[in-house]
């Protein structure tokens, strides 16, 4: 029977799929496995599901001698060494699709919720300080109407730009190149004049050599001082440092921070300080629903591959 480790408890329906063919064993913790834990569980193991939070690295993989299979619960797969996959035969997996319409919801959410000061209104109501209705009381922008820059039009990016239509916004995206294809969603920029023309900046891009730090000081500085950016996405995509910086002098209006660099951030980190800024614990997929179908996916990705079979969400040679 193949043996699969997996990294954390993921949604029953995944456990339970695997769990008709397979032996599991689970790792039960609430934080990470240690890299020594990791090594351990895969020494035997046939098939890994394995969370963004675990770096399978090249030690990981050489300790996994009958390893077939890294399948990953999530989209970005950036924690697996690719090259070292390949390198022994084993295939790579991800859940694409599977969180594309939860997470654009949330890139909404947040944009919505800075916008209009949210956070800010239930503290401001939770200290006891609403004493009356006042009419330049926690004031921001208009959504509806703005300007949308979206850095990356992928799956949840394009989502994102269908959302756009109903609040009647003009949709701008950056890609490297343009896609004709998007013409009727969005008209495509160059990033600078993107970041300049947006009300609402909202980054979909996957983090690689080449975005990594992609919105840094210069770029921030070319945003209007009421513009919102929101990071669905990577956190490393955004210069942590400098968005502290730009978001405390009033050179943005405000930012909403599903994930951050480094993540998560520490309790004493600078950008918990600032009213203008929220931050949530990478929770963009976190719908019933949704965390369920990567499970599902997950797991349907290992079963084919032990079984001898093409996984239907590859995203190395194997």
């Amino acid at each position: 029977m193949p043996r699969v480790y997996v990294t954390r408890q993921i949604p029953r329906a995944g456990l339970d799929l695997l769990a008709e063919t397979c032996e599991l064993d689970v790792w039960d913790g609430a934080l990470p496995p240690s890299p020594e834990e990791l090594r351990r569980g895969v020494a035997e193991a046939d098939a890994l599901v394995s969370l963004l939070t675990d770096p399978v690295t090249e030690q990981v993989i050489a300790a996994a001698p009958r390893l077939k299979v890294i399948a990953n619960y999530a989209v970005g797969y950036e924690n697996v060494d690719i090259a070292a996959a390949n390198a022994r035969g084993i295939v790579v997996t991800n859940t694409p699709d599977a969180l594309t319409e939860t997470t654009a919801d949330f890139a909404w959410a947040l944009m919505l919720a800075a916008a209009r000061r949210i956070p800010e209104g239930v503290e401001f109501v939770r200290a006891g300080q609403w004493r009356t209705w006042g009419p330049e009381l926690l004031l921001g922008p208009d959504v509806w109407g703005a300007t949308l820059g979206l850095v990356g039009l992928g799956r949840i990016g394009s989502a994102v730009a269908r959302r756009a239509q109903g609040f009647q916004m003009p949709v701008l995206y950056h890609t490297p190149r343009p896609h004709p294809e998007a013409q009727d969603l969005a008209t495509w920029a160059e990033l600078d004049d993107l970041l300049a023309r947006a009300d609402f900046v909202s980054i979909h891009t996957p983090l690689t050599a080449k975005t990594r730090g992609l919105i840094d000081a210069r770029q921030l500085a070319l945003m209007k001082p009421g513009a919102v950016l929101v990071n669905t996405a990577r956190g490393p995509v955004v210069d942590s440092a400098a968005l502290h910086d730009t978001l405390r002098a009033g050179e943005i209006f405000a930012a909403g921070l599903d994930v951050t660099d480094p993540e998560p951030l520490p309790a004493d980190h600078p950008l918990l300080a600032l009213p203008n800024c929220i931050v949530v614990p990478h929770i963009a997929s976190a719908s019933y629903a949704t965390r369920e179908r990567m499970a599902i996916m997950c797991a349907r990705n290992a079963l084919a591959v032990v079984g001898g079979e093409p996984a239907p969400n590859a995203v190395n040679d194997g």
